[in-house]
C-alpha cells in the first residue's frame, strides 16, 4: 500500500510544488555528504519513488517527467551550492514504482529512495527488451535481450566474414536470400547492442559495417521524434521505449520493453 507522506501530520504538502520540495530536500540531504568536491567519482544519482496511480500524476509533475533535464538543473543546483562538483557526464534517474533497492537510503517523509552510483558503490540492474523488424526481413519476428546476455550483433546473415576473414555470429540477422530489397543494404557487420548497467539502459553502436562512407545508422525517438547518426564505433546511443533503427536504406528495428501483441 502507497502512503504519498509517511508522516500522519496534517500540514504535509500534497500539491506539485510541495512534493518537489520535499523529494530535493531529501536531494540535498544526501549530496551534503558529498559536500567540498568529492563529487569527482559520481556516475549518477537515482531517485526512486512509490506512488498510488491517482497520486502519480503530482509526482510525474514534480520531477518534470516530460522534462527531465529541468529536474536534473534543479539538482545540479543543490550540487553548486555544496561545492559537489559533479562531473559533466553525470546522470539523473527517476524510477517511478519499482521495487526501491536495499542499498538505496529511504526518505523519512515520502515513500521515496535515493542512491548515489560510483565506480565502486553501484546498484545491479536487469533488464529485459525486445527486438522486432518493422521494415526488412529477420530470421525471427521478434527477439528477447537481457541485460544479462553479451552482446547482440546485428547484421546480414546469420554467420558473417569481416574484413579480417574472421567469422562471427549475427543474433539478429537479415538473410541475404530474403526477396525483401530493404535486406540488400544491411552489412554483414552492421551494429551491437550492449547492457550499460552504469546507466542501466540497453544501448546500440554501429560496427564496422555500419559507419559512412560504407553504411549507415539512424535512430528515432519515438518521444522527440528527433533523429540520431551513429558516425562512430565507440560513441552508442542510449535506447528508449519506442525507438526506431534504420538500418541502411530501409530496414527498420523497433526497440521496446514490451513483447508484440499477436492477435
Amino acid at each position: 500500500m502507497f502512503n504519498l507522506f509517511k508522516s500522519d501530520k496534517e500540514d504535509r504538502p500534497a500539491d506539485v510544488k510541495g512534493v518537489r520540495y520535499e523529494l530535493l530536500q531529501f536531494i540535498k540531504q544526501e549530496l551534503q555528504k558529498a559536500e567540498g568536491g568529492e563529487g569527482g567519482n559520481i556516475k549518477g544519482l537515482n531517485l526512486y519513488i512509490a506512488c498510488p496511480s491517482s497520486e502519480c500524476a503530482v509526482f510525474e509533475a514534480a520531477v518534470y517527467a516530460d522534462e527531465p533535464e529541468v529536474f536534473k538543473d534543479e539538482v545540479q543546483r543543490i550540487a553548486d551550492d555544496y561545492a559537489v562538483n559533479l562531473p559533466e557526464s553525470w546522470q539523473m534517474d527517476v524510477v517511478l514504482n519499482q521495487e526501491f533497492p536495499p542499498e538505496a537510503v529511504r526518505s523519512n517523509k515520502l515513500d521515496a529512495a535515493f542512491f548515489i552510483k560510483t565506480s565502486k558503490n553501484f546498484i545491479k540492474q536487469s533488464a529485459s527488451a525486445y527486438i522486432r523488424a518493422l521494415s526488412g526481413e529477420t530470421e525471427k519476428p521478434e527477439y528477447n535481450v537481457t541485460s544479462e546476455g553479451e552482446k547482440i550483433h546485428i547484421g546480414r546473415d546469420k554467420k558473417a566474414q569481416g574484413d579480417d576473414g574472421f567469422f562471427r555470429t549475427n543474433h539478429i540477422a537479415f538473410p541475404s536470400d530474403s526477396a525483401n530489397d530493404a535486406n540488400k543494404y544491411v552489412s554483414r557487420q552492421h551494429a551491437r547492442i550492449e547492457w550499460n548497467n552504469d546507466a542501466g539502459r540497453f544501448m546500440i553502436f554501429a560496427d564496422e559495417g555500419g559507419v559512412p562512407p560504407r553504411n549507415k545508422i539512424k535512430i528515432r525517438s519515438e518521444k522527440s521524434e528527433d533523429v540520431i547518426k551513429l558516425t562512430s564505433t565507440h560513441i552508442g546511443h542510449q535506447l528508449q521505449e519506442g525507438d526506431q533503427i534504420i538500418l541502411g536504406e530501409s530496414a527498420v528495428l523497433e526497440f521496446s520493453y514490451q513483447p508484440a501483441t499477436h492477435e
